[in-house]
């Protein structure tokens, strides 16, 4: 009697475990490699078309796989001053406009999941909102994501087009005025997450 009760108990305490733990199991994190990334600015001034790279960037996101398809948390930040053109008055422009002094990242924040629907094997069109912070304003934006899922990295990719002006920035100029920014900019990224 006395070596049943000493197995039941410990056996008890493994099944219960086992019940609180298998819901972690169909979670999967991803971090975001910087060096596979890329995340380009674009826009346009009174001179020309202009880009600028992101250099340094870092994120997240968690995958839910239990019965379909789930984001649990999707983060994204990035340096400011890593923001490069390959000119560097037009930098020295970019992160006075920024204010990177005082605000150092620029970073978007998941908060609601309206749409994840197959496209394919591993493919996925989604659309996501969250908080999107630039030179300190925060905006609740929507973003429409294409998403591929193998088993040991998550690709993400897609564009936004916003205004300056939504986040309180005065489009930068350069040459005493004579070349002014346009207000309206577009992100394109092509983000690499692995496991």
């Amino acid at each position: 009697m006395s070596i049943t009760k000493n197995i039941a108990k410990p056996l008890l305490s493994f099944l219960v475990l086992l019940i609180l733990s298998t819901p972690q199991v169909f979670s999967q994190t991803y971090d975001l490699n910087n060096s596979a990334s890329k995340l380009t600015i674009s826009g346009t001034s009174s001179l020309h078309d202009w880009d600028i790279d992101v250099e340094q960037q870092k994120g997240q996101i968690v995958l839910n796989m239990a019965n379909e398809l789930k984001i649990e948390k999707l983060t994204l930040d990035v340096i400011a001053e890593s923001l490069k053109s390959g000119k560097g008055g037009m930098d020295k422009n970019t992160y006075k406009a920024l204010n990177t002094n005082k605000h150092k990242s620029i970073a978007f924040q998941l908060t609601d999941v309206k749409e994840i629907k197959a496209s394919g094997t591993d493919s996925y069109k989604v659309e996501v909102a969250g908080n999107l912070t630039v030179a300190g304003v925060t905006k609740k934006t929507s973003l429409h994501l294409d998403m591929l899922v193998t088993s040991n990295k998550v690709t993400l990719k897609g564009n936004k087009s916003f205004k300056m002006t939504d986040f309180g920035i005065k489009p930068p100029k350069a040459l005493f005025g004579t070349i002014t920014t346009g207000d309206d900019i577009t992100i394109t990224f092509d983000t690499i997450l692995n496991k």
